[in-house]
């Protein structure tokens, strides 16, 4: 059988990340809610709530049914959900049901999110042994820039065809690109190395393979310290970004009196620098590792977090906020990559799901935390300075995992040399 072209598989995953990621998108639809149903914001954002909420829980109860039964039928699983609820959102607002609303597009659009998350990614990291950063950095970056291009469709149709046909609309173009995406999704066969890499171990870009530290199934990987490790850090990692996306814009207005036009622009290129900070540093981890990178992300933000609350130019302030926007998205590029270097290839889909009910809690805790902390303390100065803290825990949790990685090549070699011997 022929061999499929890794890059079109990558392409393929791009188009269902760039389905997926359009809930991000999400607040386009709440003044045209509040305006033609009536709705509070705090229940139209639940909306949004529910649907990552479900997306961290289904991409770890679903992980294994990516193993089981492969990428293709997992994405085809992905389109039949994401499709169904975002068009049942569509009959939801034709009802006049907000319940019908949490279920469509919360509860099984949001099925749909995780398990389209996660199966492309496993996939893509077994196709680029040698730059798994790389790979998965572009599928992810897909999911952070969708909704810059959503957006404007979403409020086109909204405009010309109202809200109800909007979800109509979506919910079947998006069955058809992530169905389509998902039939060309594949494993590759055992033992395969991409060409060029048989006798030299080493890719045009000069980038060497490495032996993956160990090979474990996800309920092996999950009683190891490491798995919780990396599930901390991007715990971490991922409540304060998300915390400083949820009050950017109050936040930039009271610390640095930028104007409320100024915030709202900051903001808007803040998508940019999460989007590109998830293939840049995601592509920047195949040459210095994973490790490195991520004690790079805390050691940035342990000293951007606690400089933020002492700026008071707003060029400034931006440029520090964009900072920690590109750590943000980088995280997400760099932890499948991460888990195959930990964990190797045999049950990736699963292990990734586990490590994503990360998401789903940061997703709850931070901006709840950002809040609470500026009702407490009248300021969010102080909601800056404890972050800053939170990422020096981080930044020692990033430098003790070195410790076990050294432990398990250590006993690699000896096992090598013994088997040799």
């Amino acid at each position: 059988m022929k061999t499929k072209n890794r890059w079109l598989i990558a392409l393929s995953a791009v188009g269902i990340h760039l389905s997926i990621g359009s809930v991000y998108a999400w607040s386009v639809f709440t003044k045209p809610l509040q305006h033609e149903m009536g709705w509070g914001l705090k229940e139209i954002s639940l909306t949004f709530s529910l649907a990552i909420l479900f997306l961290g829980l289904s991409a770890a109860f679903l992980g294994h049914f990516v193993e089981k039964f492969g990428p293709r039928a997992a994405g085809t699983l992905s389109a039949v959900f994401f499709g169904t609820g975002v068009a049942g959102a569509g009959l939801a607002i034709q009802l006049e049901s907000l319940m019908l609303l949490y279920f469509f597009y919360g509860m099984i659009a949001g099925i749909g999110l995780g398990v389209g998350y996660i199966t492309p990614v496993s996939t893509l990291v077994k196709w680029f042994p040698d730059r798994r950063g790389l790979a998965t950095g572009l599928a992810i970056m897909g999911f952070g820039f969708a909704a810059m291009i959503a957006s404007p469709i979403m409020n086109f149709l909204i405009e010309n065809y109202g809200i109800s046909n909007t979800f109509y609309i979506l919910g079947a173009c998006y069955f058809v690109i992530i169905f389509c995406s998902a039939q060309y999704l594949a494993p590759p066969k055992q033992g395969w190395i991409p060409k060029g890499m048989q006798s030299t171990g080493k890719t045009s870009g000069n980038v060497k393979l490495k032996e993956d530290l160990r090979q474990l199934t996800a309920n092996e990987a999950v009683k190891t310290r490491e798995f919780w490790a990396l599930w901390l850090m991007l715990f971490i990692n991922i409540t304060c970004g998300i915390a400083i996306l949820a009050v950017a814009s109050p936040m930039a207005q009271e610390l640095v009196g930028m104007s409320a036009a100024g915030a709202a622009t900051m903001v808007g290129v803040m998508g940019l620098f999460n989007g590109g900070g998830r293939i840049v540093w995601a592509t920047i981890s195949d040459y210095i590792g994973r490790p490195n990178v991520y004690t790079l992300f805390f050691a940035l933000q342990v000293v951007a977090f606690f400089l933020l609350p002492n700026l008071t130019v707003g060029l400034l302030f931006s440029i520090t906020v964009y900072l920690i926007m590109t750590c943000y998205g980088g995280g997400f590029s760099s932890i499948p990559a991460y888990i195959g270097d930990l964990f190797g290839t045999k049950q990736l889909g699963a292990i990734h799901g586990y490590i994503l009910t990360a998401w789903a809690a940061a997703g709850l805790a931070g901006p709840i935390f950002v809040s609470w902390v500026r009702e407490t303390t009248g300021s969010y100065q102080g909601t800056l300075v404890i972050f800053s803290g939170i990422f020096v825990l981080a930044l020692a949790v990033s430098l003790l995992i070195r410790l076990d990685i050294r432990k398990l090549r250590e006993a690699n070699e000896k096992q090598m040399v013994k088997n040799a011997g």
